[in-house]
């Protein structure tokens, strides 16, 4: 992505050039044409315009523009590089924050597989294709490998399937693909399913400290919920021990019904892990469907409004 401006709109705007000398360029393009054309929700990027033309060199090319995210992806907020940036200092996700980008990209998600004719499958869901705006909200980007499904009415969303090679991104990959590269909705699904479990725990499903043996899933299920606190991201497990500390002691001073009812941020966040868990869940129709994981994520983002107080 190139940072850009049309100049007598005053608007920067992010523009994606694709060689078309590069293999897979043009089918890309045609992939994101297609996806985009006919959809509109707020989590979902907005395409500005699309154009093709020749470079200097003589050589075909084509281009997409897209509204420009100022806070660049949410793998770059989970995963800040080492050195100081801009980005950097900022760089660290409120409990609340990461709800309701979990519940942004869920929104978005269940809008594709539900809202649209036909549905489309995005097929490589990942934080880095996670974008987010200036106020944090996230916008899922990157359709290049998205997948339109074929007679949704005679089929249904649950059903409906096509068939191709593997697609999407080692880690957030579903299983099944890689059997019978079949892609359907619960493979978006398991893709939102390990994004959850690392917007909570801030390991990605490729981090060193799993080893080769692990899987992010696997992982987080050996420690829930029981031990959450070896799950969690140490700057979100302090948060939430602050919030949950101030929580109690306000409540010490309230009658002793109202301290037994108190539904803690920590709670809350056992809720996300367990719809994280059961999106992951190598077979694929033991997940949950991306409405129901919606739903359950919106509830819980509240739940935890009214514990942070």
């Amino acid at each position: 992505m190139t940072k850009g401006e049309f100049s007598h709109e005053d608007i920067v705007v992010a523009v994606k050039v694709l060689d078309l000398r590069q293999v897979g360029a043009s089918k890309t393009f045609i992939s994101e044409c297609e996806a985009l054309r006919s959809v509109r929700h707020r989590n979902l990027i907005n395409i500005v315009t699309c154009c093709s033309s020749v470079d200097a060199g003589g050589n075909e090319f084509r281009a997409l523009v897209f509204d420009f995210m100022p806070n660049y992806s949410l793998d770059r907020w989970l995963h800040p590089p080492p050195k100081p940036t801009e980005l950097g200092k900022r760089c660290v996700l409120g409990v609340i924050q990461r709800l309701n980008i979990a519940v942004d990209i869920a929104d978005a998600l269940d809008y594709l597989h539900n809202s649209c004719s036909p549905p489309i499958i995005h097929c490589d869901l990942k934080p880095s294709n996670v974008l987010l705006r200036e106020d944090l909200t996230a916008c899922i980007g990157d359709f290049g490998l998205a997948k339109l499904l074929p007679d949704p009415a005679s089929h249904g969303v649950a059903n409906a399937e096509s068939t191709i090679g593997i697609r999407g991104t080692i880690g957030y990959v579903a299983p099944e693909y890689g059997t019978t590269g079949k892609v359907t909705a619960s493979g978006d699904v398991y893709s939102f399913g390990i994004t959850l479990l690392e917007i909570i725990s801030g390991k990605a499903p490729t981090d060193d400290e799993l080893g080769d043996s692990l899987t992010l899933p696997e992982f987080v299920g050996s420690a829930f919920p029981d031990k959450t606190e070896e799950i969690l991201n140490s700057a979100l497990l302090l948060q939430v021990q602050q919030i949950d500390r101030a929580a109690e002691a306000a409540a010490a001073l309230s009658c002793s019904e109202e301290r037994e009812a108190r539904v803690t941020v920590r709670d809350c966040l056992v809720s996300a892990i367990r719809v994280g868990l059961s999106c992951s869940r190598r077979v694929p129709f033991e997940r949950m469907s991306m409405r129901d994981a919606a739903a359950e994520l919106r509830l819980i983002r509240d739940a935890c409004l009214r514990a942070c107080g």
